[in-house]
This record gives C-alpha cells, structure tokens and sequence, in this order.
C-alpha cells in the first residue's frame, strides 16, 4: 500500500537506473530490491534489480527473479532478452536457447532477441546458427553495428575470414569509434599474420576505450610476436595498471623482462606470479613458471588451473564436434600424428627430423605431421615432408585442425608443444585423437585431463618426482630428447671474425636470454674473476638486452668488454662458431635443452648444474647419456669451482673436446635408430592397451 509521499515506480526506476549507469550496482540492487517491496508487481523493477545481480557475479539470483519479471510481463522484450542473457551467464546456454526462441516465435524478427540468441548460440559452439541469428537481426537493425560486429565474430568462428573483415568494417562504418570492432579488426589481422596492422588496430581500440585492460594486453602479443619486446613490455604495464590480479599480464610481463634482461622489479613480478598460483587467485602462463625459481609441485598448480579454463571454454565445442573413434585393426600399423609450430628451420624441427627419417620406412607406424606454422621454404620442412605425410594446418583455426586430425584417423596425437609457442591446449582439450601425448617442447606436466601420457626419462622425472607428473608416464630408457645426427658442422670464421680473443678461454652460453637470470648470471661472472683473459660468448638480444648484461658485468665488476655477443644466424653457420668455445656454462632453473644437444654435437662440452625440476634437469640426462657425469654438478659451488678449473687447464679442454669428438659416433645419445627403436616401442605400448580396452598406465621402457 503506497501513500502520497511514497514515490511512484517510475520515479524509482529512474532512481536506480542513475546508480547503475554510475556503476554503483550494490547500491543499485538494494535500492531495487527495496523498490520491489514496495511494488512487488512492477515488472521493470525487478528487471532492473536483475541487472543489478548480473553485474555482482550473482547470475543465479538475477535468473530467478527475471522469471517472475516474464510472468508479470511476458511480452516484454527487454524481460525476455535479460532472461536469455543471465541464463547464460549462469551457465545454461541450452535453456537460453530455448528460452530465447520462444520468446521470438511471439516477437518473430525481434532484433534484439535475435542478437541475444546469437548470443546463446556463440556460447554453446553452434557458430553457423548463431551466423544466421546475427544475419536476421540485421534486417530488423541495419543500423546496429553490434549485430555487425557478433556477425564478423561467428563468421571467424567459422573460419570465413574475408567475410568476418567485411561485416568488422561495416560495424565500423556504423560506428567509427567501436572499440570493440577494432579489437576484432585486431584478430582477423593477427590470424592473417599482419601483425603490424593488428597491433595498429588493438592500439586504436585502447585509445578509444583506455581503461579496458584487454586491448593493450592483445596489442602486447601482437608486438611481442613481431620482435618489439620493449614496446610489448610497455603495453603489459598499462594492462597490469588496469587489472593488476590478471594472471595473463603478470605472466607475460614477468616474461618478457627475462627475455630482455631487464631484471628491476623482476624479484616482485615473480614473487606475485608465486602468490598467485600458490593462492589461486589468477590462472597464470605455464610456460612461463619453468623459468622461476618454484618446485615441480606449484608448476602442476599452474599447470592444472589453465587447464580448467581450457577445459571450460572448449566445453561447448567439445560437444559439437563429438568425436567418436573407430578401433583400428588388429594388425594395423599405429597412426601416430604429431602437432607443432616448430616444423621448420626451428629448435623441434632440428631435434625430431633425424628420428622421423629412421622411421620412414617402418611397416608398424603411419606418420602424420601437423603443422600450424606455414612452409618456410628450408631443409627441415623439406626432410620432414619427405620422411612423413605432412598436413598443413596453418591456416585453420583449433576447430578445424581437430576436424582434420580426426578425419585422417589418427590413433595416437603427440603435443610437440605442450604450452610453449604456439599453444595447442584448445586443440587437444577438443580430443581429435582417443590417445593424446604430452612430449619435447614443454619441459613439463600438462596438468590437463585430455593429456593421457608424458614422454620423459628416468633422470628428468625420477620416481620421487612421479607425484609432480598428472600424465601417465612413458619413460624410455635413455634421454627423451632426440637429435639430428646428420647435422654438419660449417668451417667457421677466425676468433678475431667472430669477435673473439685470439688468446684466453671462451666460455659460452647460448641459451635464450630468459634462461638467463640474475643468480646464473652472477655464477659466470665469477667464473670470469677467476679465469684471466677468459670472456663470456652469448647470444645477441633484443632492445638493449646486450647493454643490460653488460652494464651488470660491470657491476660485477666484470670489463664489459669480456662479454661477447653472436647475433642469429642459419643453424649451420651458429653450430660452426662452437669451434671456437671452449666451455658451455648452463643456467639454472630452465637449463640448456636444444642448445645442450647442438653443442655436444659441434664438441664443446656442457658443464651444467642439476635442477629440481624438468626443465632443470634434461641437460644432465643428455650428459648422462654421453657418459659424461663428471660435468654434472649438485650445487653452485661446485659449479662455479668445476669451470674454474677448466677455464684455466687447457690441457683438460683438449681432453674433453676429443673425447666428444670420439662420442658422435659411439654414444647413444646421437643414435637415432636406437631412438626410433624407442620410441616405436613407447607408440606401440599405449596403442596396445588402448585396442584391447585398457587405460593408460605407466610405462617404463
């Protein structure tokens, strides 16, 4: 019962709908749910207290009271729309769906429930419905440049690129400052690899719209895939300004200072990034915990929290697709596929290609290679193709690839990537393949639950670290990393051509830079205190990463001079320049992997220290495999004292180098039809298990 000095509902709906344009939506929904006291049968009042929920992360509430809002006013639009959307926000795109189309067969053609359906439709993976709900909408509201805009985003759901671009652009000639169409406008460049072009349009989209965090962590991406790391690390501050707890931002920020040396504020990046896995309030990159200072455990952590967004986000299209897998026959070989970025002249292409020559001609597997980077024209993908069936994938989105992984019938679907480079989480979360491998690229466990098995070793995943491993674990008995046997070794330039001292010991360490961090740092500068004339060969970085190194030699009281630094060449001429280094010095938490193979096989030898983790330790496998345990070291101590004495005994340098010399031919490290051999066997026993029934179990070779 109202009075006179009871304001109407109209007056109260004006109130609340002020607080909510404010952003005031706690004040908002009390006010509401105090007006809906008052007129418990005003429909518009509850709408606008669901509102309110919806913005306080209470979809649950916000569909229950909009349900009473439908009953009160079932032909209002705007109800019926709110509902669709809070029942989808409440996760239940399948009733909104339903939901949705009942409410357009009373409004048949109704833009707005038209493009809240496309809506629904995106959600539950349904792209070419959601296109059609989007395409009818339009016809209602030429004029809406969001219905343009949700269209461009299904047609590149769907992998219709040029028509995506048109109905982006269109968007924009409707509304010329849309940040949002920028945004896309930034994808559709992106996935046409004009990076340049991407970033302009994710840049646009920040000045448009400068406190959404999200356009200048893409424009970062973008940047940092092009090579403009200080400018990409730039981009990361502003986001992490805007939205200081996003895991995304922390993790590439704190990444990128590693790879270019800049180490201020690198011990309270790190710090956060442990803090938040540790108390789940940020999923953060996997990849980039390797590179920390954490155990195996915390790494599993952040490992298992991506996988759950993973996990959730492909939920919908895993349903779509619904794969089902024939059994194969009896005695049919394995179809056994393998997805990478890195089937080019690149570190996985140059470890695997040896190996997948071996077993080019064998009977009992079938060899299917994915690519998602284009042919780049060079020996590696040459040799590949000729070894394999190769399948170029790169210009498919994870649907599609996954559609044609399956299609090609392959049994067991190997990770070559894991979370590193060009991620293939979404593609395997989708299971193309009823036996899916985590193994090479990602020096860890994937923590995901459509990862079935981890390639390793006993030496990178002994048993006391089996609890770190949600895979089941495959280990074969020796290094799990392959190599190029058949690499040659270039004659190099002189020392002088090279920058070198014609005289003094070359310690070298061409790791990537964000391998390099202050403590392994610290280690070589005292290594060079102690060995006169000695200097530091390192791999030239990226916007001024060579000063920072230089600048913290000299602080260590190091001539800046003695560091030396080889710019990216052709993988031929980069193994020759190991004639002229004396000692490699690994690093520490994320130790030599690729880089330790290259050079044992060019005859420089390794001296590494043992870490705890898998990333840490592969370079004492590769070491142990050669029989050269003596390089091994437990602690920094014996590190720092081990290359000491070799830097200056250069008799003993002599005495290490011929016996590598000796070991290309004799070890097994370097035997890649052993290797097949393997890893033939470790393919063989998961598929065995798999055709008559059984799960996947660990297996030790």
């Amino acid at each position: 019962m109202t009075d006179l000095f009871t304001p109407s509902s109209r007056v109260l709906a004006q109130q609340i709908v002020e607080l909510l344009e404010r952003g005031a939506f706690h004040d908002g929904e009390q006010a509401a749910a105090e007006a809906c006291a008052q007129y418990p049968d005003d429909a518009e009042l509850a709408r606008l207290r669901a509102v309110a929920l919806l913005q306080l992360q209470r979809p649950a509430d916000a569909v229950e009271i909009l349900q009473h809002a439908a009953q009160l006013a079932p032909q209002s639009v705007e109800v019926q729309c709110n509902l669709g959307s809070a029942q989808l926000a409440n996760g239940d795109a399948d009733g909104a769906i339903e939901h949705l189309r009942a409410a357009l067969r009373q409004s048949p053609g109704h833009p707005a429930i038209l493009l809240t359906l496309g809506n629904a439709l995106m959600a539950a993976a349904r792209f070419q419905h959601a296109r059609e709900s989007y395409a009818m909408g339009t016809h209602g509201a030429p004029a809406h440049p969001g219905l343009r805009l949700n269209l461009a985003a299904a047609e590149l759901e769907l992998g219709n690129i040029d028509q995506a671009k048109t109905h982006t652009d269109e968007a924009l000639q409707l509304h010329p400052r849309f940040d949002a169409a920028y945004a896309l406008r930034g994808r559709i460049l992106q996935t046409q690899g004009s990076g340049a072009e991407a970033t302009k349009a994710w840049l646009t989209a920040e000045r448009i719209a400068p406190h959404n965090p999200q356009y200048p962590f893409a424009a970062g991406q973008a940047m940092e895939d092009g090579g403009q790391l200080a400018a990409a690390a730039e981009a990361y501050e502003r986001a992490l300004q805007l939205n200081p707890n996003d895991g995304r931002t922390l993790s590439q920020l704190l990444f990128l200072r590693r790879r270019l040396c800049d180490w201020h504020d690198l011990d309270d990046l790190s710090r956060r990034l442990q803090q938040a896995i540790a108390e789940e309030t940020a999923v953060v990159s996997p990849f980039v915990t390797l590179s920390e200072e954490i155990d195996s455990a915390l790494q599993l952590k952040a490992a298992k929290a991506f996988a759950a967004v993973v996990e959730q986000q492909v939920a919908a299209l895993r349903k779509q697709q619904a794969f089902s897998y024939a059994k194969p026959a009896p005695d049919s070989p394995v179809r056994v596929g393998f997805v990478a970025d890195g089937f080019n002249d690149h570190a996985t292409g140059l470890l695997v290609v040896a190996m997948f020559e071996a077993l080019a001609n064998d009977d009992d597997l079938d060899l299917h290679l994915f690519a998602t980077t284009r042919d780049d024209g060079g020996s590696i993908r040459r040799r590949l193709a000729a070894a394999t069936t190769m399948h170029d994938v790169s210009a498919l989105n994870p649907a599609q690839v996954a559609q044609r992984i399956h299609d090609t019938g392959v049994e067991v679907l190997v990770d070559l990537n894991g979370y590193s480079g060009r991620d293939n989480a979404e593609l395997f979360a989708l299971r193309p393949a009823p036996i899916q491998v985590n193994w090479l690229a990602y020096a860890g466990s994937m923590g995901a639950p459509w990862m079935d098995y981890l390639v390793a070793d006993k030496v990178i995943v002994p048993d006391d670290q089996r609890a770190t491993v949600s895979e089941k674990l495959v280990r074969l008995p020796r290094c799990y990393q392959p190599n190029d046997n058949t690499r040659e070794i270039a004659q190099p330039p002189s020392r002088a051509e090279c920058g070198l001292p014609e005289q003094g010991t070359v310690f070298v360490c061409f790791n990537n830079s964000y391998k390099i961090n202050p403590a392994s740092f610290a280690r070589m500068m005292l290594v060079l205190q102690q060995v006169p004339d000695s200097v530091l060969w390192l791999l030239s970085g990226v916007d001024g990463a060579d000063d920072r190194l230089r600048a913290a030699a000299s602080a260590a009281g190091i001539a800046p001079e003695r560091l030396v630094f080889l710019p990216r060449m052709p993988h031929q001429d980069y193994l020759s320049r190991y004639v002229h280094a004396d000692l490699f010095l690994d690093t520490l938490p994320y130790n030599a992997h690729t880089t330790a193979s290259d050079a044992l096989w060019a005859g420089c030898p390794v001296l590494t220290l043992t870490g705890h983790t898998f990333a840490g330790r592969v370079a004492t496998s590769v070491l142990q495999q050669l029989s050269l345990p003596e390089l091994i070291c437990e602690d920094e101590e014996a590190f720092i004292a081990m290359a000491t004495q070799l830097g200056n005994d250069r008799e003993a340098l002599r005495t290490l180098r011929q016996h590598l010399s000796q070991q290309r031919t004799q070890s097994s490290l370097f035997d890649m039809q052993g290797f097949a051999s393997d890893f033939r066997r470790a393919v063989q026993a998961m598929s065995a298990r798999y055709r008559i029934g059984r799960k996947p179990a660990d297996l030790d070779l």
